[in-house]
């Protein structure tokens, strides 16, 4: 009789439990206010819009840039605004300026080009030098480094960079560069280059900084579809992460036209540079650096600082898979092969015997300077410019909201948060789909998903 009563019980608690389940599972199914269903319904349209091609691709018919050297309206419109961090020291810096306190040298740091004052013009795909035989041979760029007149680690002023003016966020001898690429049918891709004299890397369990190199380049992609700002995506490291447009923060700034102010507000999208390494995240917070998981020791931190209005000062060219266009008259000065330069933007790793140099497991202290725009693949037709090892099946998903930070500066609003469950709105029926949210729902796979899908 006991053993009857207790299963009976038993039975009875399981089933309570189920309706439990099934009853929060269809009130959040039946919920009239659910903001994912209804980005979920606009975005539909998205998926109509013809294909993205090469710019090597493109003929007369599916150009989407009609003029050589013309930077649309539209693209200095939606030009990202960059939090730079408070405690910054390495800003953003002019690169006219910066190859004056460099020689070009081989891997044996041998000179390759000799001048008194190199030049951004100076920069080319390749060069012709004279060998110890007495004939002269050609190196591909490729091959060739910007070696400091300087010590670097002495911090030399040109190292520093300048800060942005407050209030109107311009920087006299920090502009941007801005390729703006034709991608056919109706698209456009404003890649905004980024800058800094010096990366300074993380730091491990309190030891470094680790990673440290000369010269920085990191990048934001706008891609528009006839005019409309659809998607955005930001370097952060070996990798980045796409988003809607839609999904980024935005701030109200006077519109520019032709580089003079107007009294019409627009909506620019916000990003945010990391403390040192520069890297680009969408929310403030400390980030992962360059893992695929959380990992606390290594971090990227970023927050409300200064803010940099690229749009104020840039290099601007037009690349339409045959030639860059400059699109003003310093830029025609410049002319567009250093675009093209293939070598390193700053110096070869230190090597071991080097008293400056340190070494840690995973890291030595200074590493080869990055290589510039050319290498950032213009021609890419994902977001995405490469693949991490662990994205085995090469997704490039955009975010429909901000991936948040993490730890104390961490903000938490409506427009940060996690949001995986709109990988369930095709499951059917809908008190289904309430099942499987409630049973995800900030769980171990709902983040993972996450973290894989955006």
């Amino acid at each position: 009789m006991k053993r009857t009563t207790f299963l009976f019980i038993r039975s009875c608690f399981y089933v309570l439990v189920f309706c439990n389940i099934l009853v929060k599972s269809i009130s959040i199914s039946l919920l009239e206010d659910d903001p994912f269903i209804k980005l979920y319904e606009q975005e539909k349209g998205e998926y109509n819009s013809p294909p993205v091609t090469s710019p090597y691709d493109l003929n007369d018919e599916n150009r989407s840039l009609k003029e050589k050297g013309k930077v649309p309206q539209y693209v200095v419109d939606s030009c990202p605004l960059v939090h730079l961090y408070t405690e910054e020291k390495y800003w953003p810096s002019d690169i006219a300026k910066y190859v004056n306190n460099f020689n070009i040298t081989d891997g044996d740091s041998v000179a390759v080009f000799n001048k008194d004052k190199l030049t951004l013009s100076d920069l080319k795909p390749s060069y012709k030098y004279d060998l110890p035989n007495g004939s002269q041979g050609e190196i591909s760029s490729e091959f060739t480094y910007l070696t400091s007149l300087d010590d670097f680690a002495k911090d030399p002023k040109w190292l520093l960079g300048s800060p942005p003016e407050y209030g109107t966020g311009h920087i006299r001898d920090g502009p941007a560069v801005l390729l703006v690429v034709d991608k056919g049918n109706g698209w456009v891709d404003a890649f905004w280059f980024y800058f800094y004299p010096f990366n300074l890397g993380p730091f491990i369990m309190g030891y470094g900084p680790w990673g440290n190199h000369v010269g920085d380049w990191e990048h934001s992609l706008v891609r528009f579809y006839k005019g409309e700002p659809r998607y955005v995506w930001m370097s952060a490291h070996g990798g980045g992460l796409a988003y809607k447009y839609s999904a980024l923060e935005k701030v109200k700034k006077l519109r520019h036209i032709n580089g003079k102010l107007t009294p019409e507000s627009i909506y620019r999208p916000l990003i945010f540079s990391a403390r040192g390494t520069h890297a680009n995240y969408a929310s403030v917070g400390q980030h992962a650096h360059d893992v695929p998981f959380f990992f606390m020791p290594l971090s990227d931190f970023t927050d409300r600082g200064p803010m940099w209005d690229p749009s104020l000062n840039f290099y601007g060219y037009t690349f339409d898979g045959d030639a860059f266009t400059p699109a003003g008259p310093k830029e025609q000065e410049y002319g567009a092969s250093w675009i093209q330069f293939h070598g390193r933007w700053g110096d070869k790793k230190l090597p071991g015997r080097d008293p400056r140099q340190k070494w840690c497991p995973v890291q030595w202290k200074y590493i080869d300077g990055p290589t510039g725009p050319y290498y950032k693949h213009l021609d890419r037709l994902s977001l995405c410019p490469e693949f991490q090892w662990w994205n085995f099946w090469q997704a490039c998903p955009s975010r429909r909201f901000i991936k948040k930070g993490e730890g104390l500066d961490a903000e938490k609003n409506d427009l940060v948060g996690d949001n995986c469950g709109v990988l369930l709105y095709k499951i059917r029926p809908r008190w289904l789909r309430g099942v499987f949210r409630l049973l995800m729902w900030r769980g171990v796979t709902c983040l993972l998903m996450d973290f894989f899908t955006g």
